[in-house]
C-alpha cells in the first residue's frame, strides 16, 4: 500500500507502471487521493507524516536536458537517472521531445537540503495532470499518472486596449487560448493590426477547467467577445443550433460572425503591403500588386480562408510554395512564398475554413518572410481588404432555433455580471460596465 500524506484535492491515478523493463509488472491503481496536485506528498511505503519535506521546482529552459535539471535540483545522480528512467520505460515520457517550459517539482525527506533523500520527482502535463515518480520501500522508484478531478468554471476579461490586445489580456489573467480564440471570432470583421486602436474596449467571456482547489488546470471555450472601437463595434454569443449541430458564434440578433471568406488568413502578423500598384522590392518596376503581403515569423500558420477545393500546392515561379483554393460562385484564394506545406496539403483536396494549408516562408521571389494573400473572383484578382462577403446563418430565419438563442444569449449576458477576472482568486466580480450588444 502506498504511503500518502493528505493535504487536500482528490486525485486520481489513472495508471501505475512497474519501475523498469526488467522490474515484476505492477498491477494498474485506482486510488483516491486527497492531495493537492502541484505538491503531491507521495512516499515510500511507511512514510512517516512528521518528517520535513523539502520542495524544490524548476523550468526546463531551451537547449537543457532533463537529467540536467532535476540533478540542479539537488538530485544525486542515481536517483536522477532512476527516478526519470521509470517514467521513459513505462513511455511516459520521450525524452527526445521534452520541450522547454515544462515544469518539474523533486521533494526530498530529510532535515537538511545537503542529506535530504528524494523522495519523489513530479513533470507537469499539458492536460493538468502529473507524472510521478515515487521512491518505493525497496528504494526503487514507479512511475504514475495523476489526475486531477476538474469542474468548468466561467471567467471574464475586460477594458481598455493598452498596446494590444494580447498584451491587456494577458496582464488581466487570461492565457494565449482565449487571445488567439478572440481573434478568430473576429477574424472574418477585424484586420487586427490596422482596425485595433489605444482605448479600444474589449470583453472575453470564457471557460476555465479548475480542480477542486480552484486551480487553472485547462482552457475552454470562448462563450461571449465583444470589441468596441473605432473600427468595429459588435459582439458575439458562442451557441450551437440543434438543428444542424455547427457551433458558430452569432451577434446579438443571431446573425452568424461567419463569413464567406476570412479577411486575413493568418493570426498576429503586420499587414506589410496593400494591394495596389506599387514599386516591386526587387524588379524595382511599377505594378500591380495583386494580394496583400503580411509580415510575419517563419513558421506562422497559414489557414485557408474558407471551404474548398486545392487546386494546386507545388512551387509556382516568383510565388515560391504555393496555394490556391477554389471556392464556390466563382471565387479563388492563393497563398504565396510559404516555407512549407501542411500535411496533406495537395491538389484535389478538400478544406474547410480554417484548415492549416502551410506556413509562412520566403520561398520565391521574396525579401523576407511573409504570407502574400490572393483572392480571385471569376479569375481576376480583386482586393480582399474592402471585399463585402456575405454571411452565413441567420437563425431569426428558424424561430425555434432564434428562440433556443436568445435563451442562451440571456444566460451569457448574466454571467458577464457574475463571472469573476482570473486575477480575483475565485472572488466574484461585477461588470464595471456593459459592452453593449451588437446591432
Amino acid at each position: 500500500m502506498l504511503g500518502i500524506a493528505a493535504v487536500g484535492t482528490s486525485l486520481t491515478i489513472f495508471h501505475s507502471l512497474g519501475q523498469s523493463k526488467t522490474a515484476e509488472a505492477q498491477p494498474a491503481a485506482a486510488v483516491q487521493l486527497a492531495s493537492p496536485l502541484a505538491a503531491t506528498l507521495l512516499s515510500a511505503e511507511g512514510f512517516d507524516a512528521e518528517d520535513q519535506i523539502i520542495t524544490r521546482d524548476a523550468t526546463l529552459q531551451p537547449r537543457e536536458t532533463l537529467i540536467e535539471l532535476v540533478t540542479e535540483l539537488g538530485v544525486a545522480g542515481s536517483d536522477a537517472s532512476q527516478s526519470l528512467q521509470a517514467i521513459y520505460d513505462a513511455e511516459l515520457v520521450d525524452p527526445r521531445k521534452v520541450r522547454p517550459g515544462l515544469n518539474v517539482t523533486a521533494q526530498f525527506r530529510g532535515d537538511t537540503p545537503d542529506t535530504a533523500e528524494l523522495v519523489s520527482l513530479s513533470l507537469s502535463r499539458d492536460t493538468g495532470g502529473q507524472i510521478l515518480s515515487q521512491r518505493m520501500s525497496d528504494g526503487k522508484f514507479m512511475s504514475m499518472v495523476l489526475q486531477p478531478h476538474t469542474q468548468p468554471v466561467e471567467r471574464r476579461v475586460a477594458g481598455k486596449i493598452d498596446g494590444s490586445i494580447y498584451q491587456t489580456a494577458l496582464a488581466q489573467g487570461a492565457h494565449d487560448q482565449q487571445v488567439v480564440d478572440f481573434a478568430k471570432i473576429f477574424g472574418y470583421d477585424l484586420d487586427f493590426q490596422r482596425d485595433i486602436h489605444p482605448g479600444d474596449e474589449f470583453e472575453i467571456v470564457y471557460e476555465e477547467m479548475v480542480d477542486e482547489r480552484g486551480n487553472r488546470v485547462s482552457s475552454g471555450n470562448v462563450i461571449y467577445a465583444a470589441i468596441n472601437g473605432r473600427s468595429l463595434d459588435k459582439s458575439y454569443y458562442r451557441f450551437t443550433p440543434e438543428d444542424d449541430g455547427a457551433v458558430d458564434y452569432f451577434n446579438y440578433d443571431g446573425e452568424s460572425a461567419t463569413k464567406f471568406l476570412m479577411k486575413t488568413p493568418i493570426n498576429g502578423a503586420r499587414l506589410s503591403s496593400n494591394f495596389g500598384y506599387r514599386r516591386h522590392p526587387i524588379s524595382g518596376y511599377s505594378k500591380l500588386h495583386k494580394g496583400t503581403d503580411f509580415a510575419a515569423p517563419t513558421g506562422t500558420p497559414i489557414y485557408a480562408a474558407g471551404h474548398g477545393t486545392i487546386e494546386r500546392a507545388n512551387r509556382y515561379g516568383g510565388y515560391g510554395n504555393y496555394v490556391r483554393i477554389k471556392h464556390a460562385n466563382g471565387y479563388q484564394t492563393a497563398y504565396a512564398h510559404m516555407s512549407r506545406f501542411a500535411s496533406g496539403t495537395k491538389a484535389g483536396a478538400r478544406v474547410q475554413q480554417g484548415d492549416v494549408i502551410g506556413y509562412v516562408g520566403s520561398t520565391g521571389a521574396s525579401t523576407g518572410p511573409h504570407l502574400h494573400y490572393e483572392v480571385l473572383r471569376n479569375g481576376t484578382a480583386i482586393n480582399g481588404m474592402t471585399l463585402d462577403l456575405p454571411t452565413g446563418r441567420k437563425l431569426a430565419e428558424t424561430p425555434e432555433i432564434f428562440a433556443a438563442f436568445k435563451e442562451r444569449r440571456d444566460e451569457v449576458d448574466a454571467l458577464r455580471q457574475s463571472a469573476p477576472s482570473p486575477m480575483d482568486s475565485g472572488n466574484i466580480m461585477m461588470a464595471s460596465h456593459d459592452v453593449p450588444p451588437a446591432p
